[in-house]
């Protein structure tokens, strides 16, 4: 492929976070967004329509059959990621396969095979690593300004922000799980990325559902389906530990009897030499000066393009130069082992050590 060969994009999905790969592709230079399908095709020729997407297709199986079509965005329920992805890797499609990267971690690991056969690139969305602060936090950490980084806590806590109530996200076994699955993944991501990329090995966790049940905690994202049903958890905690001897502690909710200044994502990272506590658009560094503490601010760009073309440059990059992505398989898939880890915890009351083998 020429560096200056247009990459033709197809959509598997064309929800809301579909939605968003759409525009977010067609402001990248270098793709070309040429389908869409999705299971309920006025969604999909909706999609078509508004922003000029030539193809449309009425499977996703018939958009993979397109010669045309250089790599795929899979953004569809959390329960068809491992099948869809996999048949586009066979297909010979490069793959940006949403987060989680599967239902559960015998799922994920069908995928990262499928992937080590394929010889295409495949890259999970984790567009938090393109967030200015956090990138610029990087910076600072791969120059060893914080040293080694042996603790970080981090979360993301929401007062009253469950989504769609009734509707997939909130059925277990089409989502995976609540808040952990949905947003504590990307928090998970984010600090492994911090702390350079260490393997868990263990983890002990808990989960509660106090809110989801009762009909209670909702919030704007999505439409209910008050007909459904919740059996997913609206809070978890967990302790991870790694493999380099370091730990992560993590809390994530949808709907929680906290402060407002405590909600939205949140990472602090611990270091033999610095730390960090950094929010999306807000950082500090943290230090010990002549004997004294010392705070120095992380500054936001002005005229920052957002995270997502950032994050669809470099997956762009990666199929051009068939180069492994920031977000790998390999990271897609300790995420999934640790979230089904801190449910099997929950479950069991017992630490659940890590299994990384393939078979």
């Amino acid at each position: 492929m020429a560096a200056n060969d247009q990459i033709q994009i197809g959509i598997i999905g064309a929800g809301g976070i579909g939605n968003e790969h759409i525009k977010g592709f067609q402001a990248t230079e270098g793709a070309v967004v040429c389908a869409v399908t999705d299971t309920f095709q006025p969604l999909a020729i909706e999609r078509a329509s508004q922003y000029g997407i030539p193809k449309i297709y009425a499977t996703y199986q018939e958009l993979l059959a397109d010669p045309g079509i250089d790599a795929v965005v899979v953004a569809v329920p959390n329960d068809v990621h491992a099948p869809i992805a996999i048949e586009a890797l066979q297909a010979g499609k490069h793959v940006l396969l949403e987060k989680p990267m599967a239902l559960n971690a015998a799922s994920a690991k069908q995928i990262v095979k499928a992937y080590l056969k394929s010889g295409k690139v495949l890259m999970m969305s984790h567009q938090n690593r393109w967030e200015s602060i956090y990138m610029l936090a990087k910076e600072q950490i791969d120059k060893g300004a914080l040293g080694h980084i042996y603790n970080t806590k981090t979360g993301w806590m929401r007062r009253k922000g469950i989504p769609g109530w009734g509707t997939w996200f909130t059925q277990m076994h089409k989502s995976g799980g609540g808040p952990l699955i949905d947003i504590g993944v990307h928090m998970l991501d984010l600090s492994l990325h911090f702390m350079g990329s260490p393997k868990p090995v263990s983890v002990f966790g808990s989960t509660y559902a106090e809110f989801g049940p009762h009909k209670r905690g909702i919030g704007n994202w999505g439409k209910p389906d008050w007909n459904g049903f919740y059996d997913v958890e609206d809070l978890a905690t967990a302790l991870i530990k790694l493999d380099n001897g370091g730990t992560i502690t993590l809390d994530v909710s949808w709907a929680a009897h906290t402060s407002f200044q405590d909600n939205g994502p949140y990472i602090n990272l611990m270091g033999t030499k610095g730390g960090a506590s950094l929010k999306p658009f807000k950082g500090t560094l943290h230090t010990e000066l002549f004997d004294r503490t010392a705070d120095v601010e992380l500054d936001f760009p002005d005229g920052d393009t957002g995270p997502r073309l950032r994050m669809n440059a470099h997956f762009l990059d990666c199929v051009r130069n068939n180069r492994e992505p920031l977000t790998s398989a390999m990271s897609g898939l300790a995420n999934s082992l640790v979230l089904e880890a801190i449910y099997e915890s929950s479950r069991t009351g017992q630490l659940v050590n890590l299994d990384w083998s393939l078979d």
